[in-house]
């Protein structure tokens, strides 16, 4: 029998994309993804009624939708925990680079996207948390 086991990078990968679609229902324009400098990088880069939305997104997975109704309801860990100032800094440094290299002008903001997905049952949750930084 063929395991269906992912790995960080791929359950990373897979929570952007659940990210992506999330953002694009709830009407942000997705602008780009991953962009990246040698200090860091943005998941998502998104643009909601001329505000500059700097996405980092943070996945958790699941073996089945019952063991993340149980972390649910059990408040277990949460992966936006995974958000510390360090990680903000880090992330506010590479905002400046793109807001300098695209001469934007608008307001912008840092917000972290949490997902918690069920690979096997294409199952996920999304918290989207405004205002990190």
């Amino acid at each position: 029998m063929k395991q269906n086991i992912l790995n960080t990078k791929q359950i990373g990968d897979l929570g952007e994309s659940v990210a992506v679609k999330y953002l694009q229902n709830k009407g942000f324009t997705i602008i780009q993804r991953n962009y990246w400098r040698k200090w860091g990088e943005i998941d998502i880069l998104t643009e909601k009624q001329a505000v500059l939305h700097c996405i980092e997104v943070k996945t958790v997975s699941y073996e089945t939708k019952r063991e993340l109704e149980y972390a649910l309801l059990h408040e277990t860990w949460r992966p936006e925990e995974q958000v510390h100032k360090h990680k903000l800094h880090q992330v506010e440094r590479v905002l400046n680079t793109w807001i300098s290299e695209n001469d934007y002008k608008n307001e912008f903001q840092i917000d972290v996207v949490a997902v918690r997905i069920v690979p096997r049952e294409t199952y996920a949750i999304v918290n989207l948390i405004e205002h990190e930084a």
